[in-house]
Order: structure tokens, then C-alpha cells, then sequence
């Protein structure tokens, strides 16, 4: 019998390299597929990429960070396609009005403008600083971080971008969802943090959180095992 498919969606300007612990680790309960987003500039069109790829009709979905609100984008799509659902380190809520929007608008393409003029390595050890755990920084991880901003272009993270300024909102997609449900964060996450995920798990019924220790947004690289381990133990759950 083959294995169910799993897709395994990668946040902001990361590659396969996030999920390769995932990848590698839930070999013997699913087939992993991992998307590459190139030049797509929404996270609709990054969604029905994700349905375009699936090797099955149905499957389970989990998203990192960005992945995570493309994750959700995919139910609000097509919900009947999706046999369970693992949001890591992301959130739901649109641009912010007034002021909060205005300063976040204005880093983002500010990042965008100083990987123009000094590269993306060298704006992701500005950027990516906030990405890890404190303890992480300048380590073996964090250069696998950077790695993966300098295998990208500076195209494609303008492109991303301007998806996440234009990101929906997707409270209505979270009081819709109805099938078994993880959501998962670094305890250090100043991202998306637990704050973020337990409003989330408020709003989708039988929902369970995972909150992992010593770790900052980065968790399938910072913590493997822990998330292996959750991600594991939710493509066996059968209920809610």
C-alpha cells in the first residue's frame, strides 16, 4: 500500500533544506513533497501550485512560517482535499492598517532594497539574526540559514514579499478547518510565537498545540527530533 502524501511547505525565501530533517525522518510514514515557489508573488498562486503538485488526490499539508498562511490559502481553496493540516511558526492575520502596517511595509521592501545593493547573504546576517534562538546565532544552523537565502534571488524575494504584504486574512479559514490540526512553535519564537498559536488553537476545534523548548522560529532546523516526533504522532491521528 503506498503512503499517504504529505506536502511540505516552506516559509519565506527557504528551500527544501528547511524540511530536509522532516523529509528524512517521516520516510516511513509518508511521501514527502516539497514545493519550490520561484517568481510567485501570492500566496493564491503559491496554493494552487501546491494543488497542482500533489502526487495524490488528497493529502496531508504542513506549512512553515509563510508556508503555514499558504497552508491555509490550500483550504480555503480546496478543504476537501486535505486530510490534516500542521501549521509551524506562521500566523493569520493580514497587514496591519495605519501606522503598524506602514513600518512593516517599509522593512520588508527595505530588506529587499539592501539585498539589491549588498546581496543576500549579506542581508541575511542582518535579517535572518531574529530567525534562530539567541544560542543559535553564528553557529553551523545559522549559516544553513544564510545558505539558503544566498541560493535564491533577490527577484524572488521581492516577489515573496509583496505575496506577504498582500496576505489575506484568514481568521474565517480557522473556525472552518475540520481535520486533525498541530500547530507548532519555538518557545523563543519572537515571530510567531506561542501567543499567535494559542489564539489559533482558540479558534480551530480539537486543535493541539506543540510548543517546543530552547528554540527560536526556525524550528524544523533547531529542533528536528522534537518536530519529527509531533509531526509523526499527527500523521497517525485519526480524530480531531
Amino acid at each position: 500500500m503506498p503512503l499517504p502524501t504529505l506536502m511540505l511547505l516552506p516559509g519565506l525565501m527557504c528551500d527544501a533544506a528547511v524540511w530536509a530533517p522532516q523529509v528524512q525522518g517521516l520516510s516511513s510514514v509518508a511521501q514527502c513533497v516539497v514545493p519550490a515557489w520561484g517568481l510567485k508573488d501570492s500566496l493564491t498562486a503559491m496554493a494552487q501550485q501546491v494543488l497542482d503538485e500533489a502526487p495524490s488526490e488528497r493529502f496531508s499539508l504542513a506549512g512553515h512560517s509563510m508556508g503555514g498562511r499558504v497552508a491555509l490559502e490550500v483550504v480555503r481553496l480546496a478543504p476537501h482535499l486535505v486530510e490534516r493540516l500542521a501549521l509551524l511558526d506562521t500566523g493569520y492575520k493580514p497587514l496591519a492598517t495605519g501606522e503598524a502596517g506602514m513600518r512593516e511595509r517599509e522593512g520588508r521592501l527595505g530588506l529587499v532594497a539592501l539585498a539589491r545593493e549588498q546581496g543576500m547573504r549579506a542581508m541575511g546576517r542582518q535579517w535572518a539574526r531574529g530567525m534562530v534562538h539567541p544560542r543559535r546565532l553564528d553557529t553551523p544552523v545559522f549559516e544553513d540559514v544564510l545558505d539558503m537565502l544566498e541560493r535564491s534571488s533577490v527577484e524572488q524575494f521581492a516577489a515573496q514579499q509583496q505575496a506577504l504584504l498582500n496576505r489575506p486574512d484568514a481568521t474565517s479559514v480557522l473556525a472552518s478547518i475540520q481535520v486533525p490540526t498541530l500547530l507548532m512553535t519555538g518557545a523563543e519564537d519572537t515571530w510567531s510565537g506561542p501567543t499567535q498559536h494559542r489564539d489559533m488553537q482558540q479558534a480551530i476545534a480539537g486543535s493541539r498545540l506543540t510548543i517546543v523548548p530552547d528554540c527560536g522560529h526556525m524550528s524544523t532546523m533547531e529542533q528536528p527530533e522534537a518536530v519529527n516526533l509531533a509531526l509523526v504522532n499527527w500523521m497517525r491521528s485519526t480524530k480531531r
